[in-house]
């Protein structure tokens, strides 16, 4: 009985020591590799100036991109930027092609289904652009008319919640094709992020076109993939710092022009 016994309980710690093993595994999380790698690995976006493009070099660089230097160099890594655009922003945190998602990212009960949010880090805005000689008042105006906006974008949700049936939506891959489009008379309207289409109007004084309609007010937030609580709270940590030391106002200051003001958590 006494070497039964000891048999087994022999092999119930060891299959206690392997159950810990694999819960020490299933434990480890985003922070822990980010810090043992000392790389982290964030998605940017490069076509929405100001807050990521390509610079005279070749180079990304923007808002989105300080956000993403700054965090690497509070958490004392090397940043990997990873190239997204709009629709493939959430996927590259799914696929664990990224460790953060930090590309004009707003937040709304959907994306929340499927990935966390950091607390916000940058205003941003939703609207639509037309021509100055269109006299454009309310969504209704805009009934059968043309509209171009960014596939999967938040403009293009919003859009679909206001917009009339009657409105010919015509979608684009990602921010530079929707401009062109815009741009070369292909849609009489645009629905853009207003930092993107102030660019865009600077770049084109021709096109003789203004703001017209919000379609929201939404933050952007930093993406987080679902179970990364500790680098959720870690990041959260390091925007509140640079909140609280004014480094989120002198970023917004530096790229749009205005601070960052209240943002939400």
């Amino acid at each position: 009985m006494n070497l039964l016994h000891q048999a087994l309980s022999r092999r119930l710690l060891l299959g206690l020591a392997a159950a810990l093993c694999v819960a020490n595994a299933q434990a480890q999380s985003a922070l822990d590799d980010v810090l043992k790698s000392k790389v982290i690995k964030v998605a940017v976006q490069t076509d929405s100036a100001p807050y990521g493009y390509v610079g005279t070099d070749l180079k990304p660089i923007g808002l989105d991109i300080d956000m993403a230097n700054y965090i690497g160099k509070k958490l004392g890594v090397a940043v990997e930027l990873v190239p997204v655009v709009s629709a493939s922003r959430i996927p590259a945190l799914l696929t664990k092609k990224a460790d953060l998602v930090i590309a004009t990212l707003g937040k709304n009960a959907e994306r929340e289904k499927v990935i966390d949010f950091t607390a916000a880090y940058s205003p941003f805005f939703q609207a639509v652009f037309g021509p100055k000689t269109v006299t454009v008042k309310s969504f209704a105006d805009l009934a059968g008319k043309s509209v171009g906006v960014t596939r999967g974008a938040m403009e293009d949700q919003e859009l679909g919640k206001v917009a009339p049936p009657t409105v010919d939506t015509k979608r684009f891959e990602d921010n530079n094709a929707t401009i062109a489009a815009f741009v070369s008379g292909q849609v009489q309207f645009v629905a853009l992020g207003a930092s993107v289409a102030g660019n865009m109007l600077v770049k084109n004084p021709q096109l003789a076109s203004e703001y017209k309609l919000l379609l929201k007010d939404s933050p952007n937030f930093i993406g987080v993939a679902k179970g990364e609580d500790k680098l959720k709270a870690k990041v959260n940590e390091i925007l509140a710092g640079a909140k609280k030391a004014g480094d989120l106002d002198a970023m917004a200051q530096k790229w749009l022009g205005r601070p960052a003001g209240d943002l939400p958590l």
